[in-house]
């Protein structure tokens, strides 16, 4: 099993920033990817970045230049800096770790972002 926590969230103001962090714990291959999805209110939930453990990353187009996510493969953390934030980044954010040898998918309980004035 795999356990992910997230934190970081909190209020901002648009054009403001955030930087949300994820702990992975368990039984974590060394050969998978780590990421963010957000769930808007009424939406369903979307990627926003993802990192292999080769350093291959991918973004969603709404933050190409705003977000960076970046992995301590060491210390089984990820990371996603928020820039430049806007309303519709509000959501719940997920921690994604996928095992790429069985497929598995395992999420954390969220953290929530709210861009707002």
């Amino acid at each position: 099993q795999v356990q992910l926590v997230e934190s970081g969230g909190g209020l901002v103001q648009p054009g403001g920033s955030l930087r949300l962090s994820c702990a992975a714990s368990g039984s974590i291959s060394s050969i998978n990817s780590m990421g963010w999805y957000r769930q808007a209110p009424g939406k369903q939930r979307e990627l926003v970045a993802a990192s292999t453990s080769g350093g291959i990353t991918n973004y969603a187009d709404s933050v190409k230049g705003r977000f960076t996510i970046s992995r301590d493969n060491t210390k089984n953390r990820v990371y996603l800096q928020m820039n430049s934030l806007k309303p519709e980044g509000t959501g719940v954010y997920y921690c994604n770790l996928r095992k790429f040898r069985t497929g598995t998918n395992y999420w954390g309980q969220g953290t929530q972002v709210t861009v707002s004035s």
